[in-house]
């Protein structure tokens, strides 16, 4: 995750608070990825029909996943142990038990 940060922020058109911001909005984009390959999996466009696969769908979500990451390193140094703490208390909260 670090070396595609790094990758991104080496090309950075925008920087600062709005490149922070605008890399936090590109999870929408993602997001809104993936809700046009869940559409076209299911055949819901009458006009486009069967357009993706569920294959799609999971790259897709493996994109909005990436997104997310590169985002929250953005934001701090620490994403990974931010991460990795965050997990354990969802961990917890739910199922009762700390994450691996």
């Amino acid at each position: 995750m670090d070396a595609l940060w790094a990758w991104l922020d080496a090309d950075q058109p925008v920087g600062g608070r709005e490149g922070l911001l605008l890399r936090i909005l590109k999870l929408s984009e993602e997001v809104g990825e993936t809700a046009q390959a869940v559409i076209g999996a299911t055949g819901q466009n009458p006009r486009k029909g069967t357009s993706h696969t569920w294959e799609d769908v999971g790259s897709e979500l493996c994109d909005v996943v990436i997104t997310a990451l590169v985002a929250l390193r953005t934001l701090t140094p620490q994403a990974r142990q931010v991460f990795a703490g965050h997990l354990a208390r969802v961990a917890e909260r739910s199922l009762g038990t700390t994450a691996p």
